[in-house]
């Protein structure tokens, strides 16, 4: 976060000049990047473990949005001083992704000193700015603002499962540089952000927490007071609940796929279809409302689609297995998924949390071996717990309160993330200016 000394003020630029890249103010300048940095070179090439025996090593997936994941660290254990010293990252050190899939080319992160002693590996590139010509931060937003462009993606050679880019390519891209105060504002102003947006994930992640605590004991103690208990087929719950099968509430429906080639069933669809892409992923969010692709009500009625009605559950049960909503709104579906809708008086919101509540069993009970599927009988004679409606509407509801107060800041953090887009395109361009108040 910015300090209250370390305030700065912003003003819009007047003095532009004409450049190779388009207008720019006057007291910048356009650099090929390999002007700025000291260093850029590729990473030790050794075996790693994951069994944090030796020096730890970066991979691929330490890269993490700007940081470096400790969590993702490989380590080297036999290795000599020499490459110690070579591989040894310093403070300020840039690691770019060159070898990657099309989206994640391009990708950095900064070195800012922890673990003390960390490795450079290979299949990330080190880039190490010249400290008096370019501020790692600046150049960590600068490089970030540039894969934003897709200007990575567009410049690097593309194989069969992902997308390359060599050391000339990069150390010929031009970038814009400010007067060093200005790169140390510039980045001041983007990392505020960037504390804000953390601050906003370590809230969603703990709310999560909670949230998979209180389920813990919901489904398992309920929330009304209960005096006594009975072991059943489901592990121990409250005694006036009764143990039932999927198919003694719910009516369970399968889904198709009407063919692709009949134009008519597809063209200017506008009736819900969905399959498991549309599904939140486990992410907080429980309802479906529309689905990316919609069908026509000419293959609804010659294919005799199934329809699943508002309020319905619907559940992934192909590639991926085990992902559970409620439907806000009609439609049909794939195969890729199976809904239930209700037989007798009970609240589906309670059996939406449930069933993602176990949804490692569902993975479980899946079968097939090119990929999982958890079919029709076994999800119809899946066991469930039924408490009284009073209490299944009282869980939900509270679960729900939850879900609702992450939905909340997770749209705020999409908020800030779209005012910080906005920034960077202002703040690296020059359109604005900012400087350090004294």
């Amino acid at each position: 976060m910015i300090k209250e000394k370390e305030k700065v003020s912003f003003y819009k630029e007047t003095n532009f000049k004409d450049t190779e890249i388009g207008k720019i103010p006057e007291d910048w300048e356009v650099v090929r990047l390999k002007d700025v940095l000291d260093n850029i070179g590729n990473g030790l090439n050794a075996k790693q473990n994951k069994d944090k025996i030796g020096y730890p090593v970066t991979r691929i997936e330490t890269i993490s949005d700007g940081k470096i994941n400790l969590t993702r660290l490989g380590y080297v254990e036999e290795i000599n001083q020499e490459d110690i010293n070579k591989y040894r990252l310093k403070i300020g050190d840039v690691l770019f992704s060159h070898i990657n899939s099309d989206e994640h080319i391009g990708k950095v992160a900064i070195y800012e000193g922890k673990p003390k002693i960390l490795l450079h590996g290979i299949n990330l590139l080190l880039l190490r700015p010249n400290k008096n010509k370019l501020k790692p931060h600046y150049f960590l937003y600068t490089l970030k603002y540039v894969k934003q462009k897709n200007i990575f993606k567009n410049i690097a050679k593309r194989a069969v499962n992902q997308s390359s880019i060599n050391q000339v390519q990069l150390k010929n891209l031009k970038l814009l540089l400010p007067p060093l105060k200005e790169q140390k504002a510039i980045a001041k102003v983007l990392k505020d952000f960037d504390d804000l947006l953390e601050v906003i994930d370590k809230q969603v992640e703990k709310l999560e927490k909670i949230k998979k605590g209180l389920m813990n004991v919901y489904f398992t103690k309920g929330i009304f007071k209960h005096e006594e208990f009975k072991d059943t087929e489901i592990g121990k719950i409250p005694a006036d609940w009764k143990v039932v099968k999927v198919k003694d509430i719910f009516y369970v429906k399968t889904g198709t796929t009407p063919s692709t080639k009949i134009k008519e069933y597809w063209e200017n669809g506008t009736e819900n279809w969905f399959t498991p892409e549309d599904f939140n992923k486990g992410k907080t969010g429980v309802f479906l409302k529309s689905s990316k692709r919609k069908i026509t009500l000419k293959a609804i009625e010659e294919k005799n689609l199934n329809v699943l009605s508002r309020g319905s559950i619907l559940i992934s049960t192909r590639a991926p297995v085990g992902y559970v909503a409620l439907l806000e709104e009609e439609g049909c579906f794939n195969q890729g998924c199976k809904g239930l809708e209700a037989k007798i008086n009970i609240n589906s919101l309670f059996y939406v949390y449930y069933l993602s509540y176990i949804k490692r069993k569902l993975e479980e009970l899946s079968g097939g071996s090119t990929f999982k599927e958890l079919s029709k009988s076994v999800l119809e004679n899946l066991k469930l717990p039924l408490p009284p409606l009073e209490e299944q509407k009282a869980i939900a509801e509270r679960l729900k309160n939850i879900d609702d107060l992450i939905e909340t800041k997770q749209k705020e953090k999409k908020h800030l993330e779209r005012a910080k887009k906005k920034v960077m395109d202002l703040l690296l361009t020059g359109k604005v200016r900012v400087r350090e108040e004294a």
